[in-house]
């Protein structure tokens, strides 16, 4: 664990496992998923509001929330956010394309022509 101006900063597999306890111990490993999908939704707004007015503190904040909440939607769903990711990289890894207006259209969406 490494240290940065006195606090002891965590890497992403200690805040996923910090997570993870910090859910069990309030039994959020074991509520509802759907209520746990829409408290993602809620953190997507805030996401989208802090990008629409440009403040990075809530952006940031937003993204760490999400994290959080996908980790332990997972949970609930009785999977790991670890194989969600890298399935999802496994997906993508390969994957071809070209920017069109600022997104990432993958090769096969591409209309030619």
């Amino acid at each position: 664990m490494a240290k940065r101006g006195g606090k002891s900063k965590l890497n992403i597999q200690q805040l996923t496992d910090a997570i993870r306890t910090w859910a069990i111990y309030r039994g959020l490993d074991t509520a509802d998923s759907t209520k746990q999908a829409l408290k993602l939704g809620e953190e997507f707004g805030e996401l989208c509001q802090g990008l629409a007015k440009s403040r990075p503190d809530e952006v940031k904040d937003a993204l760490g929330d999400m994290f959080v909440v996908m980790t332990i939607l997972a949970m609930q769903e009785g999977v790991a956010i670890e194989e969600c990711v890298q399935m999802a990289y496994n997906e993508i890894k390969d994957r071809k394309g070209e920017m069109v207006n600022g997104v990432f259209v993958k090769e096969d969406d591409l209309v030619k022509g």
